[in-house]
């Protein structure tokens, strides 16, 4: 939620191609600092190539300067990577969530070469077109006419990031197994499993 001193991130575990299963304890989250994470949907080989070159240029900067990547730069890092490979892109949709110096929660979406855009939510992946209209109504309230009163705590956040791929995982044969779900703060990464439906 806006204003919020936490980000949550969340991934499920299910990696598949076509109709089959191959595993059901794949992370789809990667720590890339310790108040920046990033998940990322597409092609498995396309994904962990971009993971090895943004971890590889945060340990550079940390090297040189003796600090590590800020979220906010670390956004803009994924941006210019992406880019970078416009004729030839990675095959990765990427949501990239943190606190900023401000220690505020910051979301970042993206598409396949690299449009960045800061948002109070996103989703990415096959089941996104199951969850934008959920963020758009419970958390945005875009069309509620009973607004909140109170932003969501962080509790609320997690219960609803739960309900969220329950609700996908009904409509999309590649969301299941469990959810992996990160809740990144000013003290660091907390992370969580909430199993999912098998089938």
């Amino acid at each position: 939620p806006p204003g919020a001193n936490f980000a949550v991130l969340a991934g499920d575990t299910r990696l598949s191609s076509g109709y089959e299963i191959l595993s059901r304890k794949q992370s789809k989250l990667f720590k890339l600092t310790s108040k920046c994470c990033i998940a990322s949907s597409g092609s498995y080989n396309d994904v962990k190539q971009l993971r090895h070159v943004l971890e590889m240029r945060n340990k550079t900067y940390a090297d040189r300067c003796g600090k590590e990547v800020t979220t906010p730069s670390m956004a803009h890092l994924l941006s210019r990577t992406l880019y970078s490979r416009r004729f030839f892109p990675y095959y990765a949709f990427n949501v990239l969530a943190g606190v900023d110096e401000e220690n505020l929660g910051a979301v970042y979406s993206y598409d396949s070469v690299g449009t960045l855009q800061r948002y109070p939510y996103s989703a990415a992946g096959t089941a996104a077109e199951h969850m934008e209209p959920l963020l758009d109504n419970l958390v945005a309230e875009k069309t509620r006419q009973d607004k909140r009163e109170t932003p969501l705590t962080l509790e609320e956040c997690k219960e609803l990031v739960k309900e969220l791929f329950v609700t996908a995982g009904e409509r999309d044969i590649y969301t299941g197994d469990a959810v992996e779900i990160a809740v990144i703060t000013a003290d660091g990464i907390e992370t969580e499993f909430f199993e999912l439906k098998k089938d």
